[in-house]
């Protein structure tokens, strides 16, 4: 048994060895990148737009507000989100990425009878795959918004 022992740790000390050490710019990459909100309210909302981690965009929750500022875009859940999905296609351009690169979106939804609906406006944003996605109804949204969306999605080599 003390050979197989003795075998086995060589084994995981060799292996262990030709591992490469990892780069000072690898690290750097995986460094959070912390990009402030364009949206104008006093006293300014306590929370960035986005984040990038390496080659990956977090979002965060975006609500169907005209550009920069806090009021809901009028006409329902339909103009709601519709201009939540262009709110998102903004930050994520703004950022080096766009909606063809969405890999996970998170939908909050003031009443789930409006499902069918953001569904509707949902399907226009993209080309041909669509992120994977997870919705929710919720008791409330800020602003008195109908709909909120988080969004992740990946930034090409060629944005970096």
């Amino acid at each position: 048994m003390k050979p197989l022992l003795l075998l086995v740790s060589l084994g995981g000390l060799l292996l262990g060895g030709c591992q490469a050490p990892a780069a000072n710019t690898a690290a750097a990459d995986r460094t959070p990148e912390f990009f402030p909100t364009a949206m104008k309210a006093n006293p300014p909302l306590p929370f960035s737009e986005a984040v990038r981690v390496g080659d990956m965009l977090y979002l965060a929750g975006q609500l169907g507000t005209l550009p920069g500022t806090t009021q809901v875009a009028p006409g329902g859940i339909d103009a709601e989100a519709r201009q939540v999905m262009e709110n998102i296609r903004a930050v994520l351009e703004r950022h080096g990425t766009s909606l063809d690169h969405a890999v996970k979106c998170t939908v909050f939804l003031a009443d789930m009878k409006e499902w069918p609906a953001f569904n509707a406006a949902y399907r226009g944003f993209f080309k041909k795959d669509f992120p994977a996605r997870s919705a929710f109804g919720t008791t409330g949204l800020a602003f008195g918004a109908r709909v909120e969306v988080e969004c992740v999605a990946w930034i090409p080599p060629a944005a970096k």
